[in-house]
């Protein structure tokens, strides 16, 4: 089969068994994989050709596991506006979408415990200004001249198996000014996100830490015998409340 034949050679996707379209391929490591089930990767993952079809099936697996997480997601605090962190601090938990209807876009669920890290950057974005001359023909200034619009962004460095890092936009619109209200709210929603996220990555890990840690013999105020409270924090002879 020459050349031109191989482009047009009918494939079948290596996760679902269906027969991929024309231009519909997206290739694999060691196989080929549909548009319909690239979709259901998660929007934070960028390294699908040097991924294999074992690797994407178990993604597409966690990624099923994940709506169960989504059910159970309970906002308690929303950050950001266009694109929002949204957190369960009663579980634990985070998930990032720029999008009203989010339970519909299965968003990764992620644990406080799983972010690394979080950076905040302004982004400048230098655009030459042209001028034109009768013959509508454009030339440079001397000196040049640029349109300047800046971007504040957030990267949540987290430890989950496909990706590394969660990056995206905090503003919502063009900011042509550093100086504007724009900008410093664009400035003060990445702070709050970074400094939330920090904190709540601290305080799970500090709740790992206790929990990992040997339990001490105590004594009892109520009955006076010394033992090792249980998981309530009880005593094992009285009952009494000792705290954990």
């Amino acid at each position: 089969m020459g050349l031109f034949g191989k482009m047009f050679e009918k494939k079948t996707c290596s996760i679902c068994g269906g027969e991929i379209g024309l231009l519909g391929n997206r290739k694999l490591e060691d196989g080929n994989l549909c548009k319909e089930c690239a979709r259901k990767l998660s929007p934070f993952f960028s390294d699908r050709r040097r991924s294999t079809v074992e690797q994407i099936r178990e993604q597409l697996d966690w990624r099923e596991a994940n709506k169960e997480r989504v059910a159970a997601f309970h906002v308690t605090r929303t950050l950001g506006c266009d694109t929002k962190v949204l957190l369960d601090e009663d579980a634990g938990r985070f998930l990032v979408t720029s999008g009203p209807r989010w339970r519909d876009a299965n968003p990764d669920v992620l644990d406080f415990s799983q972010v690394t890290g979080c950076d905040t950057e302004t982004r400048e974005t230098r655009t030459e200004i042209f001028w034109e001359d009768r013959e509508g023909e454009e030339h440079s200034y001397n000196p040049p001249r640029y349109d300047v619009d800046y971007d504040v962004y957030v990267t949540i460095h987290v430890n989950v198996p496909y990706y590394d890092s969660i990056i995206f936009k905090v503003n919502d619109g063009r900011i042509e000014e550093r100086n504007s209200v724009e900008f410093r709210e664009a400035e003060r929603q990445a702070r709050e996100i970074r400094e939330a996220l920090g904190q709540l990555r601290e305080g799970e890990r500090e709740k790992i830490a206790q929990a990992a840690a040997p339990k001490t013999a105590r004594t009892c105020p109520f009955c006076g015998a010394t033992t090792i409270p249980d998981a309530n924090g009880r005593c094992e002879y009285c009952g009494g409340a000792m705290g954990a």
